[in-house]
C-alpha cells in the first residue's frame, strides 16, 4: 500500500463493515501516526431483526464508537440514511464528497462496492450503493462545479484525494501485514456484540477470531507469505 499520506477517511454503509473488511490495517496505520476517520452512511438500525430500528440505531453507534476506539480512531460520523434502503444518487454522493472536503484525507477507504463477493454470494443493495458513491464522489469533491452549493457553505473542493482503496474485493492489487494490528481487530470486532450474537451461535470470540484470522491467512499466499489485509487501490 502507499506509506505517503497523513490523511486517511473511511466511508462504508454499516457499523461493523469497517470491523469485518480491514481494522487491523486501520489499527497499524494508526499506531503510524496517520489520521483515519470513519464515516458511516447509516447507524445500522435495521441489523438485529429482534430489536426495534429506534432502539438499534443508539446501540449500535455506541458500539461502532467503541469498535473503532480499539484500533485508534476516534472521530466517527454517521450520515443518517436510512439502513437498508441507501439509494445511490446524488444525495449520497453530494454528502461524501462534503465530508472529503471537511476532512481532506489524501486516501479513501471503502468496501466492495460490485454486485456480488467474487462470485459466490449477492452483495447489499447499501454496500453497492456506498461504495460506488465514494469512488464517484473521491474526484467530485475537488471539482467546484459540482455541488457548488457546498462551497457556498464554506466547504473548499479539495483535490487531493490521491487513492482510493476497496475493501472485501476479490480482485487485490495492494496489502496491508495484518501482523501488527490482528489481534486489535479481532477486539474490535468483538465491540459489535449484539449484532454478532444476534448473527451466530457461536462463541462470539471464536467466531471473530476464526473469520478475521481465515481472511488474513487466505491472502497471505498472493502477499508474500503474511497474514494481510487486502485492496483494490484505484489511483486519481
Amino acid at each position: 500500500m502507499p506509506t505517503d499520506w497523513q490523511r486517511a477517511l473511511a466511508v462504508v454503509a454499516h457499523p461493523d463493515d469497517l470491523e469485518y473488511g480491514c481494522a487491523a490495517a486501520v489499527a497499524a496505520w494508526t499506531d503510524g501516526g496517520r489520521e483515519v476517520t470513519y464515516l458511516l452512511a447509516t447507524r445500522g438500525e435495521a441489523g438485529i431483526d429482534g430489536i426495534d430500528p429506534a432502539t438499534c440505531a443508539p446501540l449500535r453507534e455506541r458500539e461502532q464508537r467503541a469498535s473503532a476506539a480499539v484500533v485508534g480512531v476516534s472521530a466517527v460520523e454517521f450520515l443518517d440514511h436510512r439502513d437498508g434502503v441507501i439509494e445511490y444518487g446524488t444525495a449520497l454522493r453530494r454528502d461524501i464528497a462534503a465530508a472529503i472536503r471537511r476532512h481532506r484525507p489524501e486516501l479513501v477507504i471503502t468496501l466492495n462496492h460490485r454486485d456480488t463477493w467474487g462470485g459466490v454470494a449477492w452483495n447489499t443493495p447499501d454496500h453497492r450503493a456506498v461504495g460506488r458513491a465514494t469512488l464517484d464522489a473521491a474526484g467530485e469533491a475537488g471539482n467546484r462545479w459540482i455541488f457548488p452549493e457546498l462551497t457556498e457553505q464554506g466547504l473548499q473542493p479539495w483535490g487531493g484525494v490521491r487513492w482510493v482503496a476497496v475493501a472485501g474485493t476479490v480482485s487485490p492489487t495492494h496489502a496491508v501485514d495484518a501482523t501488527p494490528g490482528l489481534e486489535r481487530s479481532v477486539r474490535s470486532l468483538l465491540e459489535h456484540r449484539s449484532y454478532i450474537e444476534a448473527l451466530t451461535d457461536e462463541d462470539p470470540e471464536k467466531y471473530c477470531r476464526t473469520f478475521l484470522t481465515g481472511n488474513a491467512q487466505a491472502a497471505a499466499a498472493r502477499f508474500g507469505g503474511k497474514p494481510a489485509v487486502t485492496f483494490e487501490v484505484f489511483p486519481r
